[in-house]
Formats: C-alpha cells, sequence, structure tokens
C-alpha cells in the first residue's frame, strides 16, 4: 500500500462516520447517506494527489456532501412517496425519545438547500461565512434560508391544537 492510500485510509477512518451523520441529516435516510458520504470520498481520493492543505479536508469534504445531496435532489429521481398519516402532526413529549425522530422526520421535509444551511449552521456549527463558502452563496442568502428553515420546522413542529399560539401553554 502506497502512502498516499495509507493517508487516505486514515482520513477516512477518522472522518467517514461524522460525514456520515451530517450525511444522515440531510436526506433522513441511513441508506442514502452512506451513498452519498461513499460519493464524496470516492470523489476525494480522485483528488488527494492535489490536495495540498490536508487542514481543511473536513471543509472540502463537506462541501462536495453537500453538493452531491443538492445534485440529486435537482435530478428528481429521489422521492419519497408519503401513505397514511404524516408522523410529525402526531407530537411527542419535549423530552421523549420520540422527539428526535419527530424531529428528524420534520427536517427532511424541509426544501433541501434550507436542510442543508441549517445542518451547517446548528449541527456541524460553522459561522454563517463559513456556510455560505461552503454553499457559494452571499452570507445574506444563508441568513434567510436559515430563518425560512426554522419557521418551516416550527410550523411543521407546532402544537396544532385549535385556539392555542405558538409558545401558550
Amino acid at each position: 500500500m502506497s502512502d498516499r492510500d495509507k493517508a487516505f485510509d486514515e482520513y477516512f477512518a477518522a472522518r467517514s462516520d461524522a460525514m456520515r451523520g451530517t450525511a444522515y441529516l440531510l436526506c433522513g435516510d441511513w441508506h442514502r447517506a452512506e451513498d452519498l458520504v461513499q460519493t464524496a470520498f470516492v470523489k476525494l481520493y480522485r483528488v488527494w494527489n492535489r490536495i495540498s492543505r490536508h487542514e481543511v479536508l473536513d471543509s472540502y469534504v463537506r462541501q462536495i456532501l453537500i453538493r452531491t445531496f443538492l445534485d440529486e435532489r435537482r435530478r428528481g429521481w429521489w422521492r419519497r412517496e408519503r401513505v397514511g398519516v404524516d408522523s410529525t402532526e402526531q407530537m411527542a413529549a419535549p423530552d421523549s425519545p420520540e422527539s428526535r425522530l419527530v424531529l428528524l422526520q420534520a427536517l427532511a421535509s424541509v426544501a433541501p438547500r434550507q436542510r442543508a444551511v441549517l445542518v451547517l449552521r446548528y449541527w456541524e456549527d460553522l459561522s454563517i461565512e463559513d456556510v455560505a463558502a461552503l454553499l457559494e452563496c452571499s452570507e445574506g442568502t444563508v441568513k434567510s434560508q436559515a430563518a425560512r428553515g426554522l419557521d418551516t420546522l416550527r410550523g411543521l413542529l407546532a402544537p396544532t391544537h385549535t385556539g392555542t399560539e405558538m409558545g401558550k401553554r
């Protein structure tokens, strides 16, 4: 095994789980997340010899992951069918284990670009500037996409009681 392959193997072993978690938050499906991570690391491997700044690899792989996710969503082949009652309508207690699942299902209902911003800003804890650089957009776009995404999540997660305003209990 060459030094190139060893270095790549070490990086993959160290970072693939974290990238898989990010991919899962983007797509909401572990199998799809595996595919996204695999695609991202294949693309990384192809240019591994040309990368001179290994301290920014996480950012680079994250960018590949986000672009791959958004590209696949644009193509339209990835569709989800909803049968029966939407489970986000059945609210769980705030501290219950089910609340995490409800949140993940609601996140999957957010538009892909907004979801990417939410995952990068609040899960990956990246700054507005870093998210804008990764998504190749303005900082204002990141802010507006985050605000719209959060509004969508609030709407999906808000109690649907008649006469109850959000925030009042």
